[in-house]
């Protein structure tokens, strides 16, 4: 218990969420649990033509609640999303890349 407590003090100091399992829980148990649960999908993405475009196309994706990350490939003109599917779906992801002007659909 108390190295729990000294992990969220840590954590509080450094100003970043404690990673804090509940009790018969091992914290790398819960990681993983987590980790589970997000999906990934790649998107092809319309009208990137210039080096800054994917700032804009990666700030409107990772707008949307429920992204954990994106990498966007400015080649490929593609974007690799990883969210959580009981937040966020591939339709609404999309949508805000189109919202940014880059509309964006999932890659087959």
């Amino acid at each position: 218990m108390k190295s729990h407590l000294v992990r969220a003090a840590v954590a509080l100091i450094l100003g970043v969420a404690p990673l804090v399992a509940p009790f018969g829980t091992s914290a790398s148990a819960q990681t993983a649990s987590a980790q589970a649960e997000l999906r990934s999908a790649t998107f092809t993405v319309e009208n990137m033509t210039c080096e800054l475009c994917p700032v804009t196309v990666k700030r409107a994706m990772e707008g949307v609640e429920g992204v954990q990350s994106v990498q966007i490939d400015f080649e490929a003109r593609t974007a690799t999303v990883v969210f959580d599917p009981a937040v966020a779906t591939p339709e609404a992801i999309g949508a805000a890349s189109a919202g940014a002007g880059y509309p964006a659909s999932v890659k087959v």
